[in-house]
């Protein structure tokens, strides 16, 4: 996985790189989906959606921190937002079942 799959002008990019590249997209495009659902609603709104995509891309990091690059800042940095983002969905998924 740390074989390089593409260099240039200095960039250098390994499988492991595009894991981490697709967990920050994860983890940063949450924001447009939190956007659109509040626009729609004309509220503020977390839909389960978002805290999908947060596990996700907190675990991509986390892999990407973990195995590609070994580096205990960024997977402290991810640790703790993929707990906080399983423990809403926990409560989330729990309150629609109420709703329900």
């Amino acid at each position: 996985m740390n074989e390089v799959i593409f260099s240039a002008f200095g960039l250098v990019i390994t499988p492991w790189k595009l894991v981490g590249y697709l967990g920050v997209c994860l983890f940063a495009g949450r924001w447009f989906i939190q956007l659109h659902a509040s626009r729609q609603a004309g509220k503020p709104v977390l839909p389960t959606l978002f805290w999908l995509m947060s596990i996700s891309g907190s675990l991509m990091t986390l892999a990407y921190f973990t195995f590609g690059k070994n580096d205990s800042v960024g997977i402290l940095s991810n640790l703790f937002p993929f707990a906080i983002a399983l423990y809403n969905l926990r409560l989330d998924r729990k309150s629609r079942r109420r709703e329900a």
